[in-house]
């Protein structure tokens, strides 16, 4: 799922696209993509984009009188920006917005159906999509430690938890727990002031490198490869290839449709963490640190 760094960079190459031009057009390509009824779709066309906003993990179309294009990408939703006499794609492509300037697509991969646009009428409505996450790129430390003590839960969902903290998903939380050196499953009612100050430093580094590392990357071009799983990351990814630190074969956990990934070594003094599937198979077969897997 695009995360933080993908969502600025997004919004940086719509910015020079889209501000100030007309939504000409909105054609819904997949009915199960428009998740609204209010506004109709008859009243945003014609209106100027005024601004570009971030909602969590949402990309938001300001348009004159207060009206929204809220898009969610979800896990493989993406954006395209194509000529606007360019063919669309029929089985990828769930909506087009036209501009004056081109046309956006939303695209979604696979057939789970989960990116969605809603269109949003005044200012209450749209901060009611806020899950109240904080951003780490705008608060100091003890707003940042004492948001992360604020429920006892495993620091990777911590990190994850959109109530908590804003923009982080599954890939960036990975590189922060590993750039801090901590436990993904470490409790937040444990962690130390000084392991609070380490996370804090590295999730504020991870995100600003990858954000200037992605604008460089799309410079004044258009993201077509954004991804969770790029060959610079440390550990996301990365399962048995070795850990850029120390060498030793990057581990993962599993779970639903997500996994983390860490360093043994780096992250839990040499402990193996449990894979839920993969130690009830093997029970007492299943390696307890990364010296007993040879």
């Amino acid at each position: 799922m695009p995360e933080l760094p993908d969502i600025t960079v997004y919004l940086d190459a719509l910015a020079p696209r889209v501000l100030h031009q007309s939504l000409t057009r909105l054609r819904v390509l997949n009915p199960f993509v428009l998740r609204s009824v209010d506004p109709p779709i008859a009243e945003i066309e014609g209106k100027p984009v005024v601004a570009l906003r971030r909602v969590g993990k949402r990309i938001v179309l300001a348009l004159e009188g207060e009206l929204f294009v809220v898009i969610h990408l979800m896990i493989a939703g993406r954006l395209r920006w194509v000529a606007s006499d360019a063919k669309i794609p029929k089985k990828l492509a769930l909506a087009t917005l036209d501009f004056p300037t081109g046309t956006l697509m939303l695209t979604e991969a696979g057939t789970t159906r989960r990116a969605s646009i809603m269109l949003v009428r005044g200012e209450d409505a749209l901060r009611a999509l806020d899950r109240g996450g904080i951003n780490v790129l705008d608060v100091e430390l003890a707003t940042f430690a004492d948001r992360l003590r604020s429920e006892n839960h495993t620091l990777k969902r911590a990190l994850t938890d959109p109530r908590l903290f804003d923009g982080i998903g599954n890939a960036y939380s990975d590189e922060m727990l590993h750039r801090a050196r901590l436990s993904p499953v470490m409790l937040t009612s444990r962690i130390s002031d000084e392991d609070a100050t380490r996370l804090y430093d590295a999730a504020r580094d991870v995100l600003t490198e990858w954000i200037e590392r992605l604008r460089h990357e799309v410079g004044d071009g258009f993201p077509d490869k954004v991804t969770a799983f790029r060959p610079e990351m440390a550990v996301h990814g990365k399962f048995k290839q070795p850990c850029p630190v120390c060498g030793t074969p990057v581990q993962r956990i599993r779970y639903a449709t997500n996994e983390t990934n860490y360093c043994a070594r780096c992250q839990t003094g040499g402990k193996l963490l449990a894979d839920r599937a993969l130690s009830r198979l093997l029970k007492q077969d299943w390696p307890k640190s990364v010296e007993e897997l040879g």
